[in-house]
């Protein structure tokens, strides 16, 4: 480049800096069993963005997408949800369902628990369920007892439950750890039509197939940004 040119400007890094901001981390400080988990961890997270967290493991992704998510309690610094009527979808690791449950009424508990629509029915909820089982291809085990389903099955149940509330904003942890070639590309692409959509997708992963579909990346080493 010649000197005194600058680059041109990237027309989707200019528009990211203008979608809303959602979400905001400053100085957060994590500490478990002594150890400084996370440390001075600042970071704005806004709508219509897929965002990345990488690192190695034990870097403290896990428990940042934990305290975004507002299941844990920083030891220092804030996170602020900075827009109203958040609807979170979470796919955590373990998944936390509720394994005496079949998977049609995990699914359907999230969405009795989070839409606070008054005039939802029974046969909506059920329908809605069905569709985001079929959405993961699990429609034909719907009233299988998720004791039954298989690590993979599991983990779509879990995928299916974060998207059936339409999530303003999606936190996954290892979105894919147990699922196959064609079912990973399914799943990364039902969840990132969420930022398609205007919503926000945190991700935390170690797949690099992942990570370069999203729009920013975050790297976390021993619990710091680099």
């Amino acid at each position: 480049m010649s000197p005194g040119r600058h680059a041109a400007p990237d027309p989707e890094q200019e528009q990211a800096s203008l979608s809303p901001v959602v979400s905001a981390a400053s100085e957060l400080g994590y500490v478990r069993g002594g150890r400084a988990v996370l440390d001075g961890i600042t970071l704005t997270l806004r709508a219509a963005e897929a965002v990345a967290v990488v690192g190695p493991s034990g870097s403290g992704k896990s428990s940042l997408l934990a305290l975004l998510a507002g299941l844990e309690r920083p030891d220092a610094g804030s996170v602020t949800a900075v827009a109203d009527g958040i609807r979170v979808g979470l796919v955590l690791q373990g998944y936390g369902l509720v394994s005496v449950l079949t998977a049609a009424e995990n699914v359907e508990a999230a969405l009795q628990a989070m839409t606070g629509e008054p005039g939802l029915t029974r046969r909506e909820v059920r329908r809605r369920a069905d569709a985001a089982l079929d959405a993961v291809g699990l429609r034909p085990v719907a009233d299988h007892l998720v004791e039954e389903l298989s690590g993979g099955q599991q983990q779509r149940v879990a995928i299916a439950r974060a998207l059936v509330i339409e999530p303003t904003v999606l936190f996954a942890d290892e979105l894919t750890a147990e699922l196959d070639h064609e079912w990973k590309a399914i799943v990364v692409g039902l969840v990132l039509d969420v930022a398609r959509s205007g919503g926000l997708v945190v991700l935390a992963t170690h797949d690099p197939d992942i990570s370069s579909r999203c729009d920013r990346t975050v790297r976390l080493v021993d619990g710091r940004l680099t």
